[in-house]
């Protein structure tokens, strides 16, 4: 029981849940109330059936992701959060590697059946996702933005992803062109929208979690945001990335009360927008480690509240 309990702290289960969350969420509040019944008419689609593989793949790789991580983060956790350690405490290394490459072959192989079913896209990305994990946990973890930009742009492809799924625009005929068409433009909106959102978020959060663990960085030569540039330069970088978002969450609400979108406006209010700014005025107060700790899961939950958001708009589509 405690292997099985450590195993899931190792792959970071409530984050795989967030993967999940999102993809099901985007699927069934977007993609499926907005594309036209004769689209599950076509040899290639996005069904639910493949909806749940790729939805598996992407927890796959991203559990596969989470355990290298800590398989080369071990001289560093041991200083920056040494009671959760996993690798080496509880599970061996030998270990962590052999799962490590069993869980990215399923989730390649899962990721291969999918886009002999919808877009050869999804595998080539995929591969690349896993690639990205690896190095990102042997070199650019280390290195000034880097990393912080990888783990972010992986984090809006897990929304983007679901498009490219779903998008067959290569094979439908020209009686089905315009309506699909038009279709996919509107998935591919609110696509490009939310992985905007997860991408910035996430980018936010990557450096305050880089605050958060300078002591055990700066111990082993990381070259992170606030170890090269210093704390306040870190602090102006996270400060304008939250003003983008808080304003352009602003704008697309200011956009979509013309559509008589209210219910959406005020849950990106009440949930997004005064959260933000609140954990905003709170991390330029912050001094110490348990203050920036507290900050990172405070956006997370921003992040969960702009995943539930998608429950809200779909009541307005149709």
């Amino acid at each position: 029981m405690r292997l099985v309990t450590a195993f899931f702290r190792l792959i970071r289960w409530p984050n795989l849940l967030f993967i999940a969350l999102t993809q099901l969420l985007f699927y069934y509040c977007i993609i499926g109330p907005s594309l036209p019944v004769h689209y599950y008419q076509l040899n290639a689609k996005l069904t639910p059936a493949l909806l749940y593989l790729l939805v598996a793949a992407s927890v796959f790789i991203a559990a596969a992701g989470y355990i290298i991580n800590d398989y080369f983060d071990i001289n560093i956790d041991q200083v920056n959060k040494p009671g959760k350690m996993v690798v080496e405490k509880i599970i061996s290394r030998r270990w962590a590697i052999l799962m490590h490459f069993i869980i990215t072959t399923v989730g390649i192989v899962i990721s291969l059946y999918i886009s002999l079913k919808t877009n050869i896209i999804i595998v080539l990305a995929n591969i690349l996702c896993t690639l990205l994990l690896w190095f990102y946990s042997t070199t650019f973890k280390k290195k000034l933005l880097s990393g912080n930009i990888i783990i972010s742009a992986l984090t809006a492809w897990t929304v983007m992803v679901l498009y490219v799924a779903a998008n067959n625009s290569s094979i439908i005929t020209l009686n089905q062109q315009v309506d699909i068409m038009e279709s996919m433009k509107r998935i591919f909106k609110f696509a490009s929208l939310y992985a905007g959102f997860a991408f910035i978020l996430s980018l936010v959060r990557e450096v305050v979690k880089d605050i958060e663990d300078m002591e055990g960085d700066s111990r082993y030569n990381c070259k992170t945001m606030p170890i090269v540039w210093g704390v306040p330069a870190a602090k102006v970088f996270v400060g304008v990335w939250m003003v983008v978002l808080i304003a352009g969450i602003t704008l697309v609400q200011l956009y979509i009360l013309h559509s008589g979108w209210w219910w959406s406006a005020l849950y990106s209010l009440l949930l997004l927008i005064i959260p933000l700014v609140w954990v905003l005025w709170k991390f330029y107060k912050a001094q110490v480690t348990v203050e920036y700790h507290r900050i990172s899961n405070d956006l997370k939950m921003i992040m969960l509240s702009g995943i539930l958001s998608l429950l809200v708009l779909r009541f307005y589509m149709h």
